[in-house]
């Protein structure tokens, strides 16, 4: 692979970051909200579930391949080394709550991989694995940890409340949805409300968002499909009436007949005034720096979902961006807040369910 000469990529460093007045306050107040998310799903339904994410679509295994003719630019990290890697991938809907998928919302994808060797993130010793966490949209909905903290506010206070008024919500906003994306552009608020247009949600791409350190530079990091049968997907409408699991329903029949693959890219940071590090609302200006390809995810033809099996899987099982490498640390406001709250939401699963929540060293152990 050549990388074109004008690609120059900023050097990390730690001084890149800035935190913001009150953050600590913010984080408090980020860890509360989500709190009260569980709490009520909790004491609704008896299972203390994920704060955000909480509801899965599917739960593949695969392999990341890393290959041999990366520049050196790109050959950071977990993809400094050609090889393979088990991974797993996670897809889920952004809500706390078991919602009706007719409940249109940002789609998520969490990938956990396997066999990564390097010096670890503090929280993350003695592990193997590395995760990466992803959005279907190219920029946070807020632009700081302080404004997201208002969003999650709304977000615990409408958690169970008239799912049958969130589904006519739905169809309004994803109206409405489609006439801003009409007129050129993208509106996150509409589509986190409820908004979002009923696709199939293996012809998503997906991103980081915010940016992470990748290894001696900074970049965004996205997961894209390239098999064709994943790209025919790309804002393919699925039926969702009378299908309140259609979504986990459309991704099983996929992959009890097929496999599909993504390619894993990296936006790298080159201009440090058009690619802010603290505020994750901005888009990175692709002109200036393009998504590049660094490793391909590939997955087999497999059960995505079995009900004796998965459910027991996803419970014990626990993804967060600041699990990994030191190489690919998460920067900015938005994803310095994270740490402790994924912390926090963690316990609180673990407080309530009395079940571990195990590290896997390999694929295997995930039962």
């Amino acid at each position: 692979m050549t990388l074109d000469p004008a690609i120059r990529p900023l050097p990390y460093d730690p001084s890149i970051e800035t935190p913001e007045k009150g953050e600590a306050e913010t984080t408090q107040g980020l860890i509360e909200q989500m709190r009260k998310i569980a709490e009520i799903t909790y004491e609704d339904g008896g299972h203390a579930m994920r704060a955000v994410h909480a509801k899965p679509h599917g739960l593949v295994q695969g392999q990341l391949i890393v290959p041999q003719d990366l520049p050196p630019v790109l050959a950071q990290g977990l993809f400094a080394q050609a090889g393979a890697h088990d991974v797993v991938m996670r897809f889920s809907t952004s809500p706390g709550d078991i919602l009706d998928d007719k409940v249109s919302t940002p789609r998520g994808l969490a990938i956990k991989v396997f066999d990564v060797e390097g010096e670890r993130l503090p929280g993350s010793e003695g592990a193997t694995t590395q995760d990466f966490l992803l959005v279907n949209g190219k920029a946070f909905a807020t632009p700081n940890a302080k404004a997201f903290l208002a969003n999650v506010k709304l977000l615990a206070a409408t958690t169970d409340k008239a799912e049958g008024l969130k589904k006519v919500l739905s169809a309004v906003l994803g109206g409405a949805e489609t006439l801003v994306e009409a007129a050129g552009g993208q509106s996150a608020t509409l589509k986190s409300l409820g908004g979002h247009p009923r696709t199939h949600i293996l012809g998503e791409s997906f991103f980081s968002m915010a940016p992470i350190r990748f290894g001696d530079h900074v970049a965004k990091l996205g997961v894209r499909p390239i098999a064709p049968a994943l790209t025919a997907l790309t804002d393919k409408p699925v039926d969702l009436d009378g299908k309140p699991d259609g979504l986990r329903e459309a991704v099983a029949e996929f992959f009890a007949g097929q496999g599909g693959e993504w390619e894993v890219v990296v936006q790298l940071r080159t201009n440090a005034d058009t690619m802010p590090i603290e505020d994750a609302h901005e888009p990175w200006p692709e002109d200036e720096s393009p998504y590049l390809p660094v490793a391909r995810l590939v997955v087999g033809p497999q059960a995505s979902w079995d009900e004796a099996r998965s459910p027991r899987i996803n419970d014990a099982s626990a993804f967060s961006p600041w699990h990994g490498l030191a190489a690919h640390q998460p920067l900015g406001s938005i994803m310095r807040v994270r740490k402790a709250v994924y912390q926090a939401s963690q316990a609180f699963r673990l407080t309530r369910t009395g079940c571990p929540l195990h590290e896997p060293a390999a694929v295997v152990d995930l039962g």
